[in-house]
């Protein structure tokens, strides 16, 4: 993914927001939301111990509940200016919103067989495709870049979000052969500069020592 804003590089921090109900219930969530459970208040908590040392500039996140909720809890420590996206939302999956993983598989198994083999093209009925959800984040973070370019930003979001962004640098098809590349509940980073996108550090833990961030 290209940008044509000739500036200094700039850092993404790429960060889920906590464990939701939905997320314990497996619900499919998409645009749907929850509330954190006390798991995820205990999650965003931590991981605001560990950005609090990580030299973060702002805030960029999506719009959703969920996640303001995340950036609210994050924000009590790291005391950032933060810019609400909803280019960062999560990729809307129709019909699929607010079901069951389980009843999905069981009531939509050919459809669901077919969007898994579409890679980026993967559409949820009445939803959005992967495709689709990978221009809007790299339009968000292209503006950011232009506008705020050097910085460190903590981009807040979605784990569909996250995976467009990260695969799409590493140059990936998004198809079931390929292994996964990010480990759950991670913080992961990529750069910006006049060259496009690159991989920076992926599977932060937490409590895991790594470098500054500058």
């Amino acid at each position: 993914m290209d940008t044509t804003a000739t500036c200094a590089p700039t850092t993404f921090g790429l960060l889920r927001h906590g464990k939701t109900v939905w997320n314990e219930e497996k619900r499919v969530q998409g645009r749907g939301n929850s509330p954190l459970t006390e798991e995820g208040i205990s999650q965003t908590e931590q991981w605001a111990k560990r950005c609090h040392v990580m030299a973060w500039d702002r805030i960029i996140a999506s719009d959703l509940g969920r996640v303001q909720q995340t950036v609210t809890l994050l924000n009590e420590q790291l005391r950032l200016p933060v810019t609400f996206d909803h280019r960062l939302r999560e990729q809307d999956w129709g019909t699929w919103e607010g079901m069951r993983v389980t009843d999905v598989r069981q009531q939509y198994p050919e459809v669901l067989a077919e969007q898994i083999a579409a890679g980026w093209d993967f559409t949820p009925p009445d939803g959005e495709s992967r495709a689709q959800a990978r221009a809007r984040a790299f339009e968000a973070l292209n503006d950011a870049h232009a506008t705020h370019a050097g910085q460190n930003i903590l981009i807040v979001c979605h784990l569909g979000i996250i995976k467009c962004l990260v695969y799409a640098v590493a140059g990936r098809s998004f198809l079931p052969h390929e292994p996964s590349l990010l480990e759950k509940d991670r913080l992961h980073r990529i750069s910006c500069n006049d060259n496009g996108y690159a991989i920076t550090e992926l599977n932060i833990h937490p409590s895991e020592e790594t470098g500054n961030s500058r």
